[in-house]
């Protein structure tokens, strides 16, 4: 891991505060290999750049939308290696990019079911839901569901 030495750079405080990470989770990360290298100020402190907030923000939105640590460290390897493995950054961030694609096309049949099931219930109670408005071919189409 490569470490640069910074006058000025901000604390891992500082990080923590603008990322809502914790100080633990920011050293875990750097630990576990997955930062590109947090530089050290004069008195050895970790000193972040705004480089190092933006591959922070990329981890956590990796973390959030479910790529395991280990593909998360692989990418980061990659990336520190420099030049040359493009192809194989880009395999991994699409596969990942399917993955959620598909989490994303479940979670919205789920939600179109609770919505469905919102409209059914505003309508017996006399309501009219402006988000999920229940049709008379919405109530034909689905006469069996358990209510």
């Amino acid at each position: 891991m490569t470490t640069q030495t910074h006058s000025i750079g901000l604390s891992i405080a500082e990080v923590a505060e603008r990322t809502g990470l914790t100080a633990h989770t920011l050293r875990y990360y750097e630990r576990d290999g997955l930062m590109l290298g947090v530089g050290r100020n004069g008195s050895g402190h970790r000193a972040y750049t705004e480089g190092d907030l933006g591959w922070i923000t990329l981890i956590t939105r990796l973390r959030s939308t479910g790529m395991p640590i280990r593909e998360i460290r692989r990418y980061a390897e990659m990336v520190r290696s420099g030049e040359g493995n493009e192809e194989a950054r880009l395999e991994l961030l699409r596969a990942h990019r399917d993955r959620v694609r598909a989490q994303l096309e479940e979670t919205a049949a789920h939600l179109d079911a609770i919505e469905f099931k919102v409209a059914y219930y505003a309508a017996a109670v006399g309501e009219t839901d402006p988000d999920a408005e229940l049709t008379a071919q919405q109530r034909r189409a689905e006469p069996a569901a358990p209510r």
